[in-house]
């Protein structure tokens, strides 16, 4: 202290300046404050460091940081976690996606899903079939001997794939739970140790799928979709493995198939529909088969469809008893419109009235459903079987009168329709020149014509494959069904897909895209009252080097009478 005060006491010997004893005077009356002055002083400048340097509570910060690593190691594999691998004829993608009960899922748009109990851990594996290679599919059906190698070669293809896959999500889930953990500490040492947990509950949960990893998952496959009939086509696990031989005739063919199914749809893109094109799903002539809601149910779902047409004959004798067998109808995903058919009676029509999500039309009714104003008429004619005697062609043409007078009517209000449905194709030809398009069904076949008034007539088959009648023939009828794709503005037909399943026992499943003649690239305005012609009737062909068939027809639709129903 005595060298303190030394040191604050000036030199005797120093000269000192005025300035310089002023200066000293001051400091010297600060160092003398009181020490309650000073105490009080530094007590108020320091009490909100204090307050500052509070830490959460360690619990506090572990789950903030487990949170912060989860949501960012999930949106990582959302974002980055996805890659694209061959297997065998296939093209895939495959990804990472978090769950509660694990297993796998593999997707094959437009025709369903399975699903496989293969583990259990907090991470399932999505396998979606992007596309089957024509060239390489094609190679196998010419070259059945290569089954032999094809085990091997798709065991190689998902062996390389899923290590792909497990270094892909490696770095996904480190840079998601990086780059989240940086945006929400700003602290680097944070954002790394994010990462590095990351990465360890990946491990953790490859480690706990590999311990559950359950080899007879592919035994007991849930099918979805149209894929609900796979189990039919090829036969169950157990019955491959004992008759192969039979395993590889189908699976040859069933390649096939789905060959022609996805190179009719990817060979000419020509139209791509957007988010916003109304799809209209057409079907008819269900005549009682069970198996014809839930194709309905799958379309709906994998086409995204906006209204089901239905234009009758979804009965066979029109009974009481039946009545119940129309209960799905509410519940297919997308709104249902109706018209009677010469297989459904009143009381099948009073039945379907008034149900949720279903509309029924006749003597012209209007109704818009997702912004398509559509007018209809039931069948004159109630002719279940042979012992009724039918009418015939004029009794079908007095109610398509009926049915253009309606439309008259609307055109003349400012409100045209923009498609008009009966069930006997001779009813709704009324309606030439009244609707852009018209809808109807009976045949049991495919026709598209194009109406000396410009109006497209569509005809489709049976949609239940002929019913329980397609047992009596000697060959199984197919069951087809239409997605119509309509211009959101002006409602005027843009494409259609024609899908075609094969009937009892087979195996067959085509798509094919068409377009209007004035649609097709290059083409150039037909001129008034003459129509484009051409002959889509014929289909597309089996080859599925040769695109689907597109254009208009101008030939006159055949008589109903010739295909008594």
């Amino acid at each position: 202290m005595a060298r303190a005060a030394r040191s604050r006491t000036p030199h005797p010997d120093t000269p000192q300046s005025p300035l310089h004893r002023l200066l000293h005077t001051g400091l010297d009356g600060v160092r003398t404050l009181p020490a309650a002055v000073r105490r009080g002083y530094r007590s108020r400048r320091t009490a909100p460091t204090a307050g500052l340097a509070e830490s959460p509570h360690p619990l506090a910060r572990s789950l903030g940081l487990i949170a912060v690593t989860v949501v960012g190691a999930w949106l990582g594999l959302l974002l980055i976690g996805s890659i694209h691998v061959p297997v065998g004829p296939m093209d895939t993608s495959m990804a990472l996606r978090p769950s509660l009960a694990g297993g796998t899922r593999i997707d094959v748009a437009p025709l369903g899903d399975l699903e496989l109990s293969s583990h259990h851990a907090p991470v399932r594996l999505d396998v979606d079939v992007d596309r089957l290679d024509p060239v390489r599919s094609q190679a196998l059906v010419d070259h059945p001997e290569r089954f032999a190698g094809l085990q091997a070669e798709v065991t190689h293809d998902v062996t390389r794939g899923a290590l792909g896959l497990a270094l892909h999500s490696c770095v996904a889930v480190a840079s998601g739970a990086t780059a989240l953990g940086l945006a929400v500490y700003r602290r680097p040492r944070r954002a790394l140790a994010a990462g590095g947990l990351a990465l360890t509950l990946l491990a953790a949960s490859a480690g706990t799928a590999y311990a559950t990893w359950n080899p007879q998952s592919v035994l007991e496959p849930k099918f979805s979709g149209l894929l609900t009939s796979a189990p039919s086509v090829v036969g169950n696990a157990r019955n491959i493995v004992s008759e192969f031989h039979v395993y590889q005739k189908e699976l040859a063919r069933l390649v096939t198939n789905v060959t022609k199914l996805y190179d009719a749809t990817s060979t000419l893109p020509a139209y791509q529909p957007d988010p916003t094109t109304i799809r209209v799903l057409h079907v008819s002539d269900i005549h009682l088969n069970p198996g014809a809601w839930r194709i309905i149910a799958s379309l709906v779902k994998q086409y995204r469809i906006n209204v089901i047409v239905d234009t009758g004959d979804t009965m066979d004798h029109g009974s009481a008893a039946e009545n119940h067998f129309l209960d799905p109808a509410s519940t297919l995903g997308a709104p249902y419109v109706w018209v009677r058919g010469n297989h459904d009676s009143r009381g099948t029509q009073k039945y379907l009235t008034g149900r949720r999500h279903v509309t029924v039309l006749d003597h012209g009714k209007v109704t818009q459903v997702a912004g398509v104003r559509i007018a209809g008429v039931g069948d004159p004619q109630f002719t279940p079987d042979r012992s009724v005697v039918a009418a015939g062609d004029p009794a079908e043409r007095t109610a398509g009168g009926r049915l253009a007078d309606a439309l008259r009517t609307q055109r003349l209000a400012g409100t045209p329709i923009d498609i008009a449905l009966a069930h006997n194709p001779a009813a709704v030809t009324e309606a030439d020149g009244l609707a852009p398009l018209a809808l109807a069904g009976h045949v049991h076949h495919r026709e598209n014509t194009l109406l000396p008034q410009g109006t497209r007539l569509m005809v489709e088959g049976s949609t239940g494959g002929g019913g329980l009648r397609a047992v009596q023939n000697k060959k199984p009828e197919p069951v087809l069904a239409s997605v119509l794709y309509l211009d959101r503005r002006t409602k005027r037909l843009q494409a259609w897909d024609e899908i075609t399943l094969g009937g009892l026992g087979l195996s067959r499943a085509e798509v094919s895209r068409h377009l209007p003649q004035e649609n097709q690239p290059g083409a150039t305005p037909s001129p008034s009252g003459s129509p484009p012609s051409a002959d889509p009737s014929s289909g597309p062909s089996s080859d599925p080097s040769f695109g689907p068939s597109s254009g208009s027809s101008s030939r006159p639709a055949r008589s109903p009478s010739e295909h008594p129903r």
